[in-house]
């Protein structure tokens, strides 16, 4: 078993392994105090340790990415089912679109939930919510622009909130297959949404568009151009720096996301 190979092919996919193994040097600077057998034998112990501290997840740990995520899906899931409870939130002619919307964040929660109990866990109540955000879309169920113009916001803030968790749930495949597919779902939503708006189904820079001043924190870092081992991808392509952003979408940390969802949650 050669140690090296295998951590050259797994600094192919991960270029950080080393810092996340308190560094390869240290690791590894004992193998060549103790005998052949004695290395060697350590060693599958010794990668078992280190890899389950590098790359694992506890149950714990899931489970609270999975109530956060699971926080969004009520957001989200009352949301629709206010919009489609109104008789002036959706227009007759998207109303299916939005009832289809509706079934698959309940969807979500269910999932999500009973994806929870499997682990052990308690879901998270749902909270109370105030989808005005104190006033600041004070007619989201009477006007359909200001219904769409806020499913907007929430659906962009869920595709890069889903990714930005993807990380966290590396310790359980399936878990991790469930999260991504929920994503995928997202990014589809998000980009109906903006169609039925009359934009472009992807986000360009930071820009909000002609969403309201108090959704700009839902776009706030999507101009990056670094990608990966990039560090500038403006360096590599002759595209226009809007075609680069659009490109690719950015993840959300937990603490943004918390603070978008703030807006509407009271209690």
């Amino acid at each position: 078993m050669n140690i090296i190979n295998i951590l050259k092919n797994i600094e192919k996919f991960d270029a950080d392994v080393y810092d996340r193994l308190n560094s390869r040097r240290n690791a590894f600077a004992a193998a060549g105090k103790f005998g052949a057998k004695v290395a060697l034998a350590s060693v599958p112990l010794a990668l078992g340790s280190m890899f389950k501290k590098a790359y694992g997840q506890s149950s714990t740990s899931i489970v609270d990415v999975l109530n956060f995520a699971l926080t969004l899906e009520y957001l989200e899931d009352d949301f629709y089912k206010a919009g489609l409870a109104s008789p002036t939130a959706i227009p007759a002619d998207v109303r299916a679109v939005f009832m289809q919307i509706g079934k698959h964040e309940t969807a979500h929660v269910n999932a999500l939930k009973a994806t929870i109990a499997t682990l052990n866990g308690t879901a998270v109540a749902k909270p109370t919510f105030d989808f005005t955000a104190g006033g600041a879309f004070a007619d989201v169920f009477t006007n359909p622009m200001t219904f769409m113009a806020v499913a907007q916001a929430f659906e962009d803030t869920g595709v890069r909130a889903y990714k930005g968790q993807a990380g966290n749930l590396i310790g359980n495949n399936d878990v991790l297959t469930a999260a991504l597919q929920i994503h995928s779902v997202e990014a589809r939503h998000a980009s109906e949404v903006r169609r039925l708006r009359g934009q472009k189904g992807w986000i360009t820079g930071n820009s909000r568009g002609d969403l309201p001043a108090a959704t700009q924190v839902v776009y706030n870092g999507e101009e990056n151009v670094k990608q990966g081992a990039v560090n500038d991808i403006k360096t590599i392509t002759s595209a226009p720096v809007s075609a680069l952003s659009e490109a690719f979408d950015e993840p959300l940390s937990k603490d943004e996301v918390l603070a978008i969802a703030g807006l509407f949650i009271v209690g």
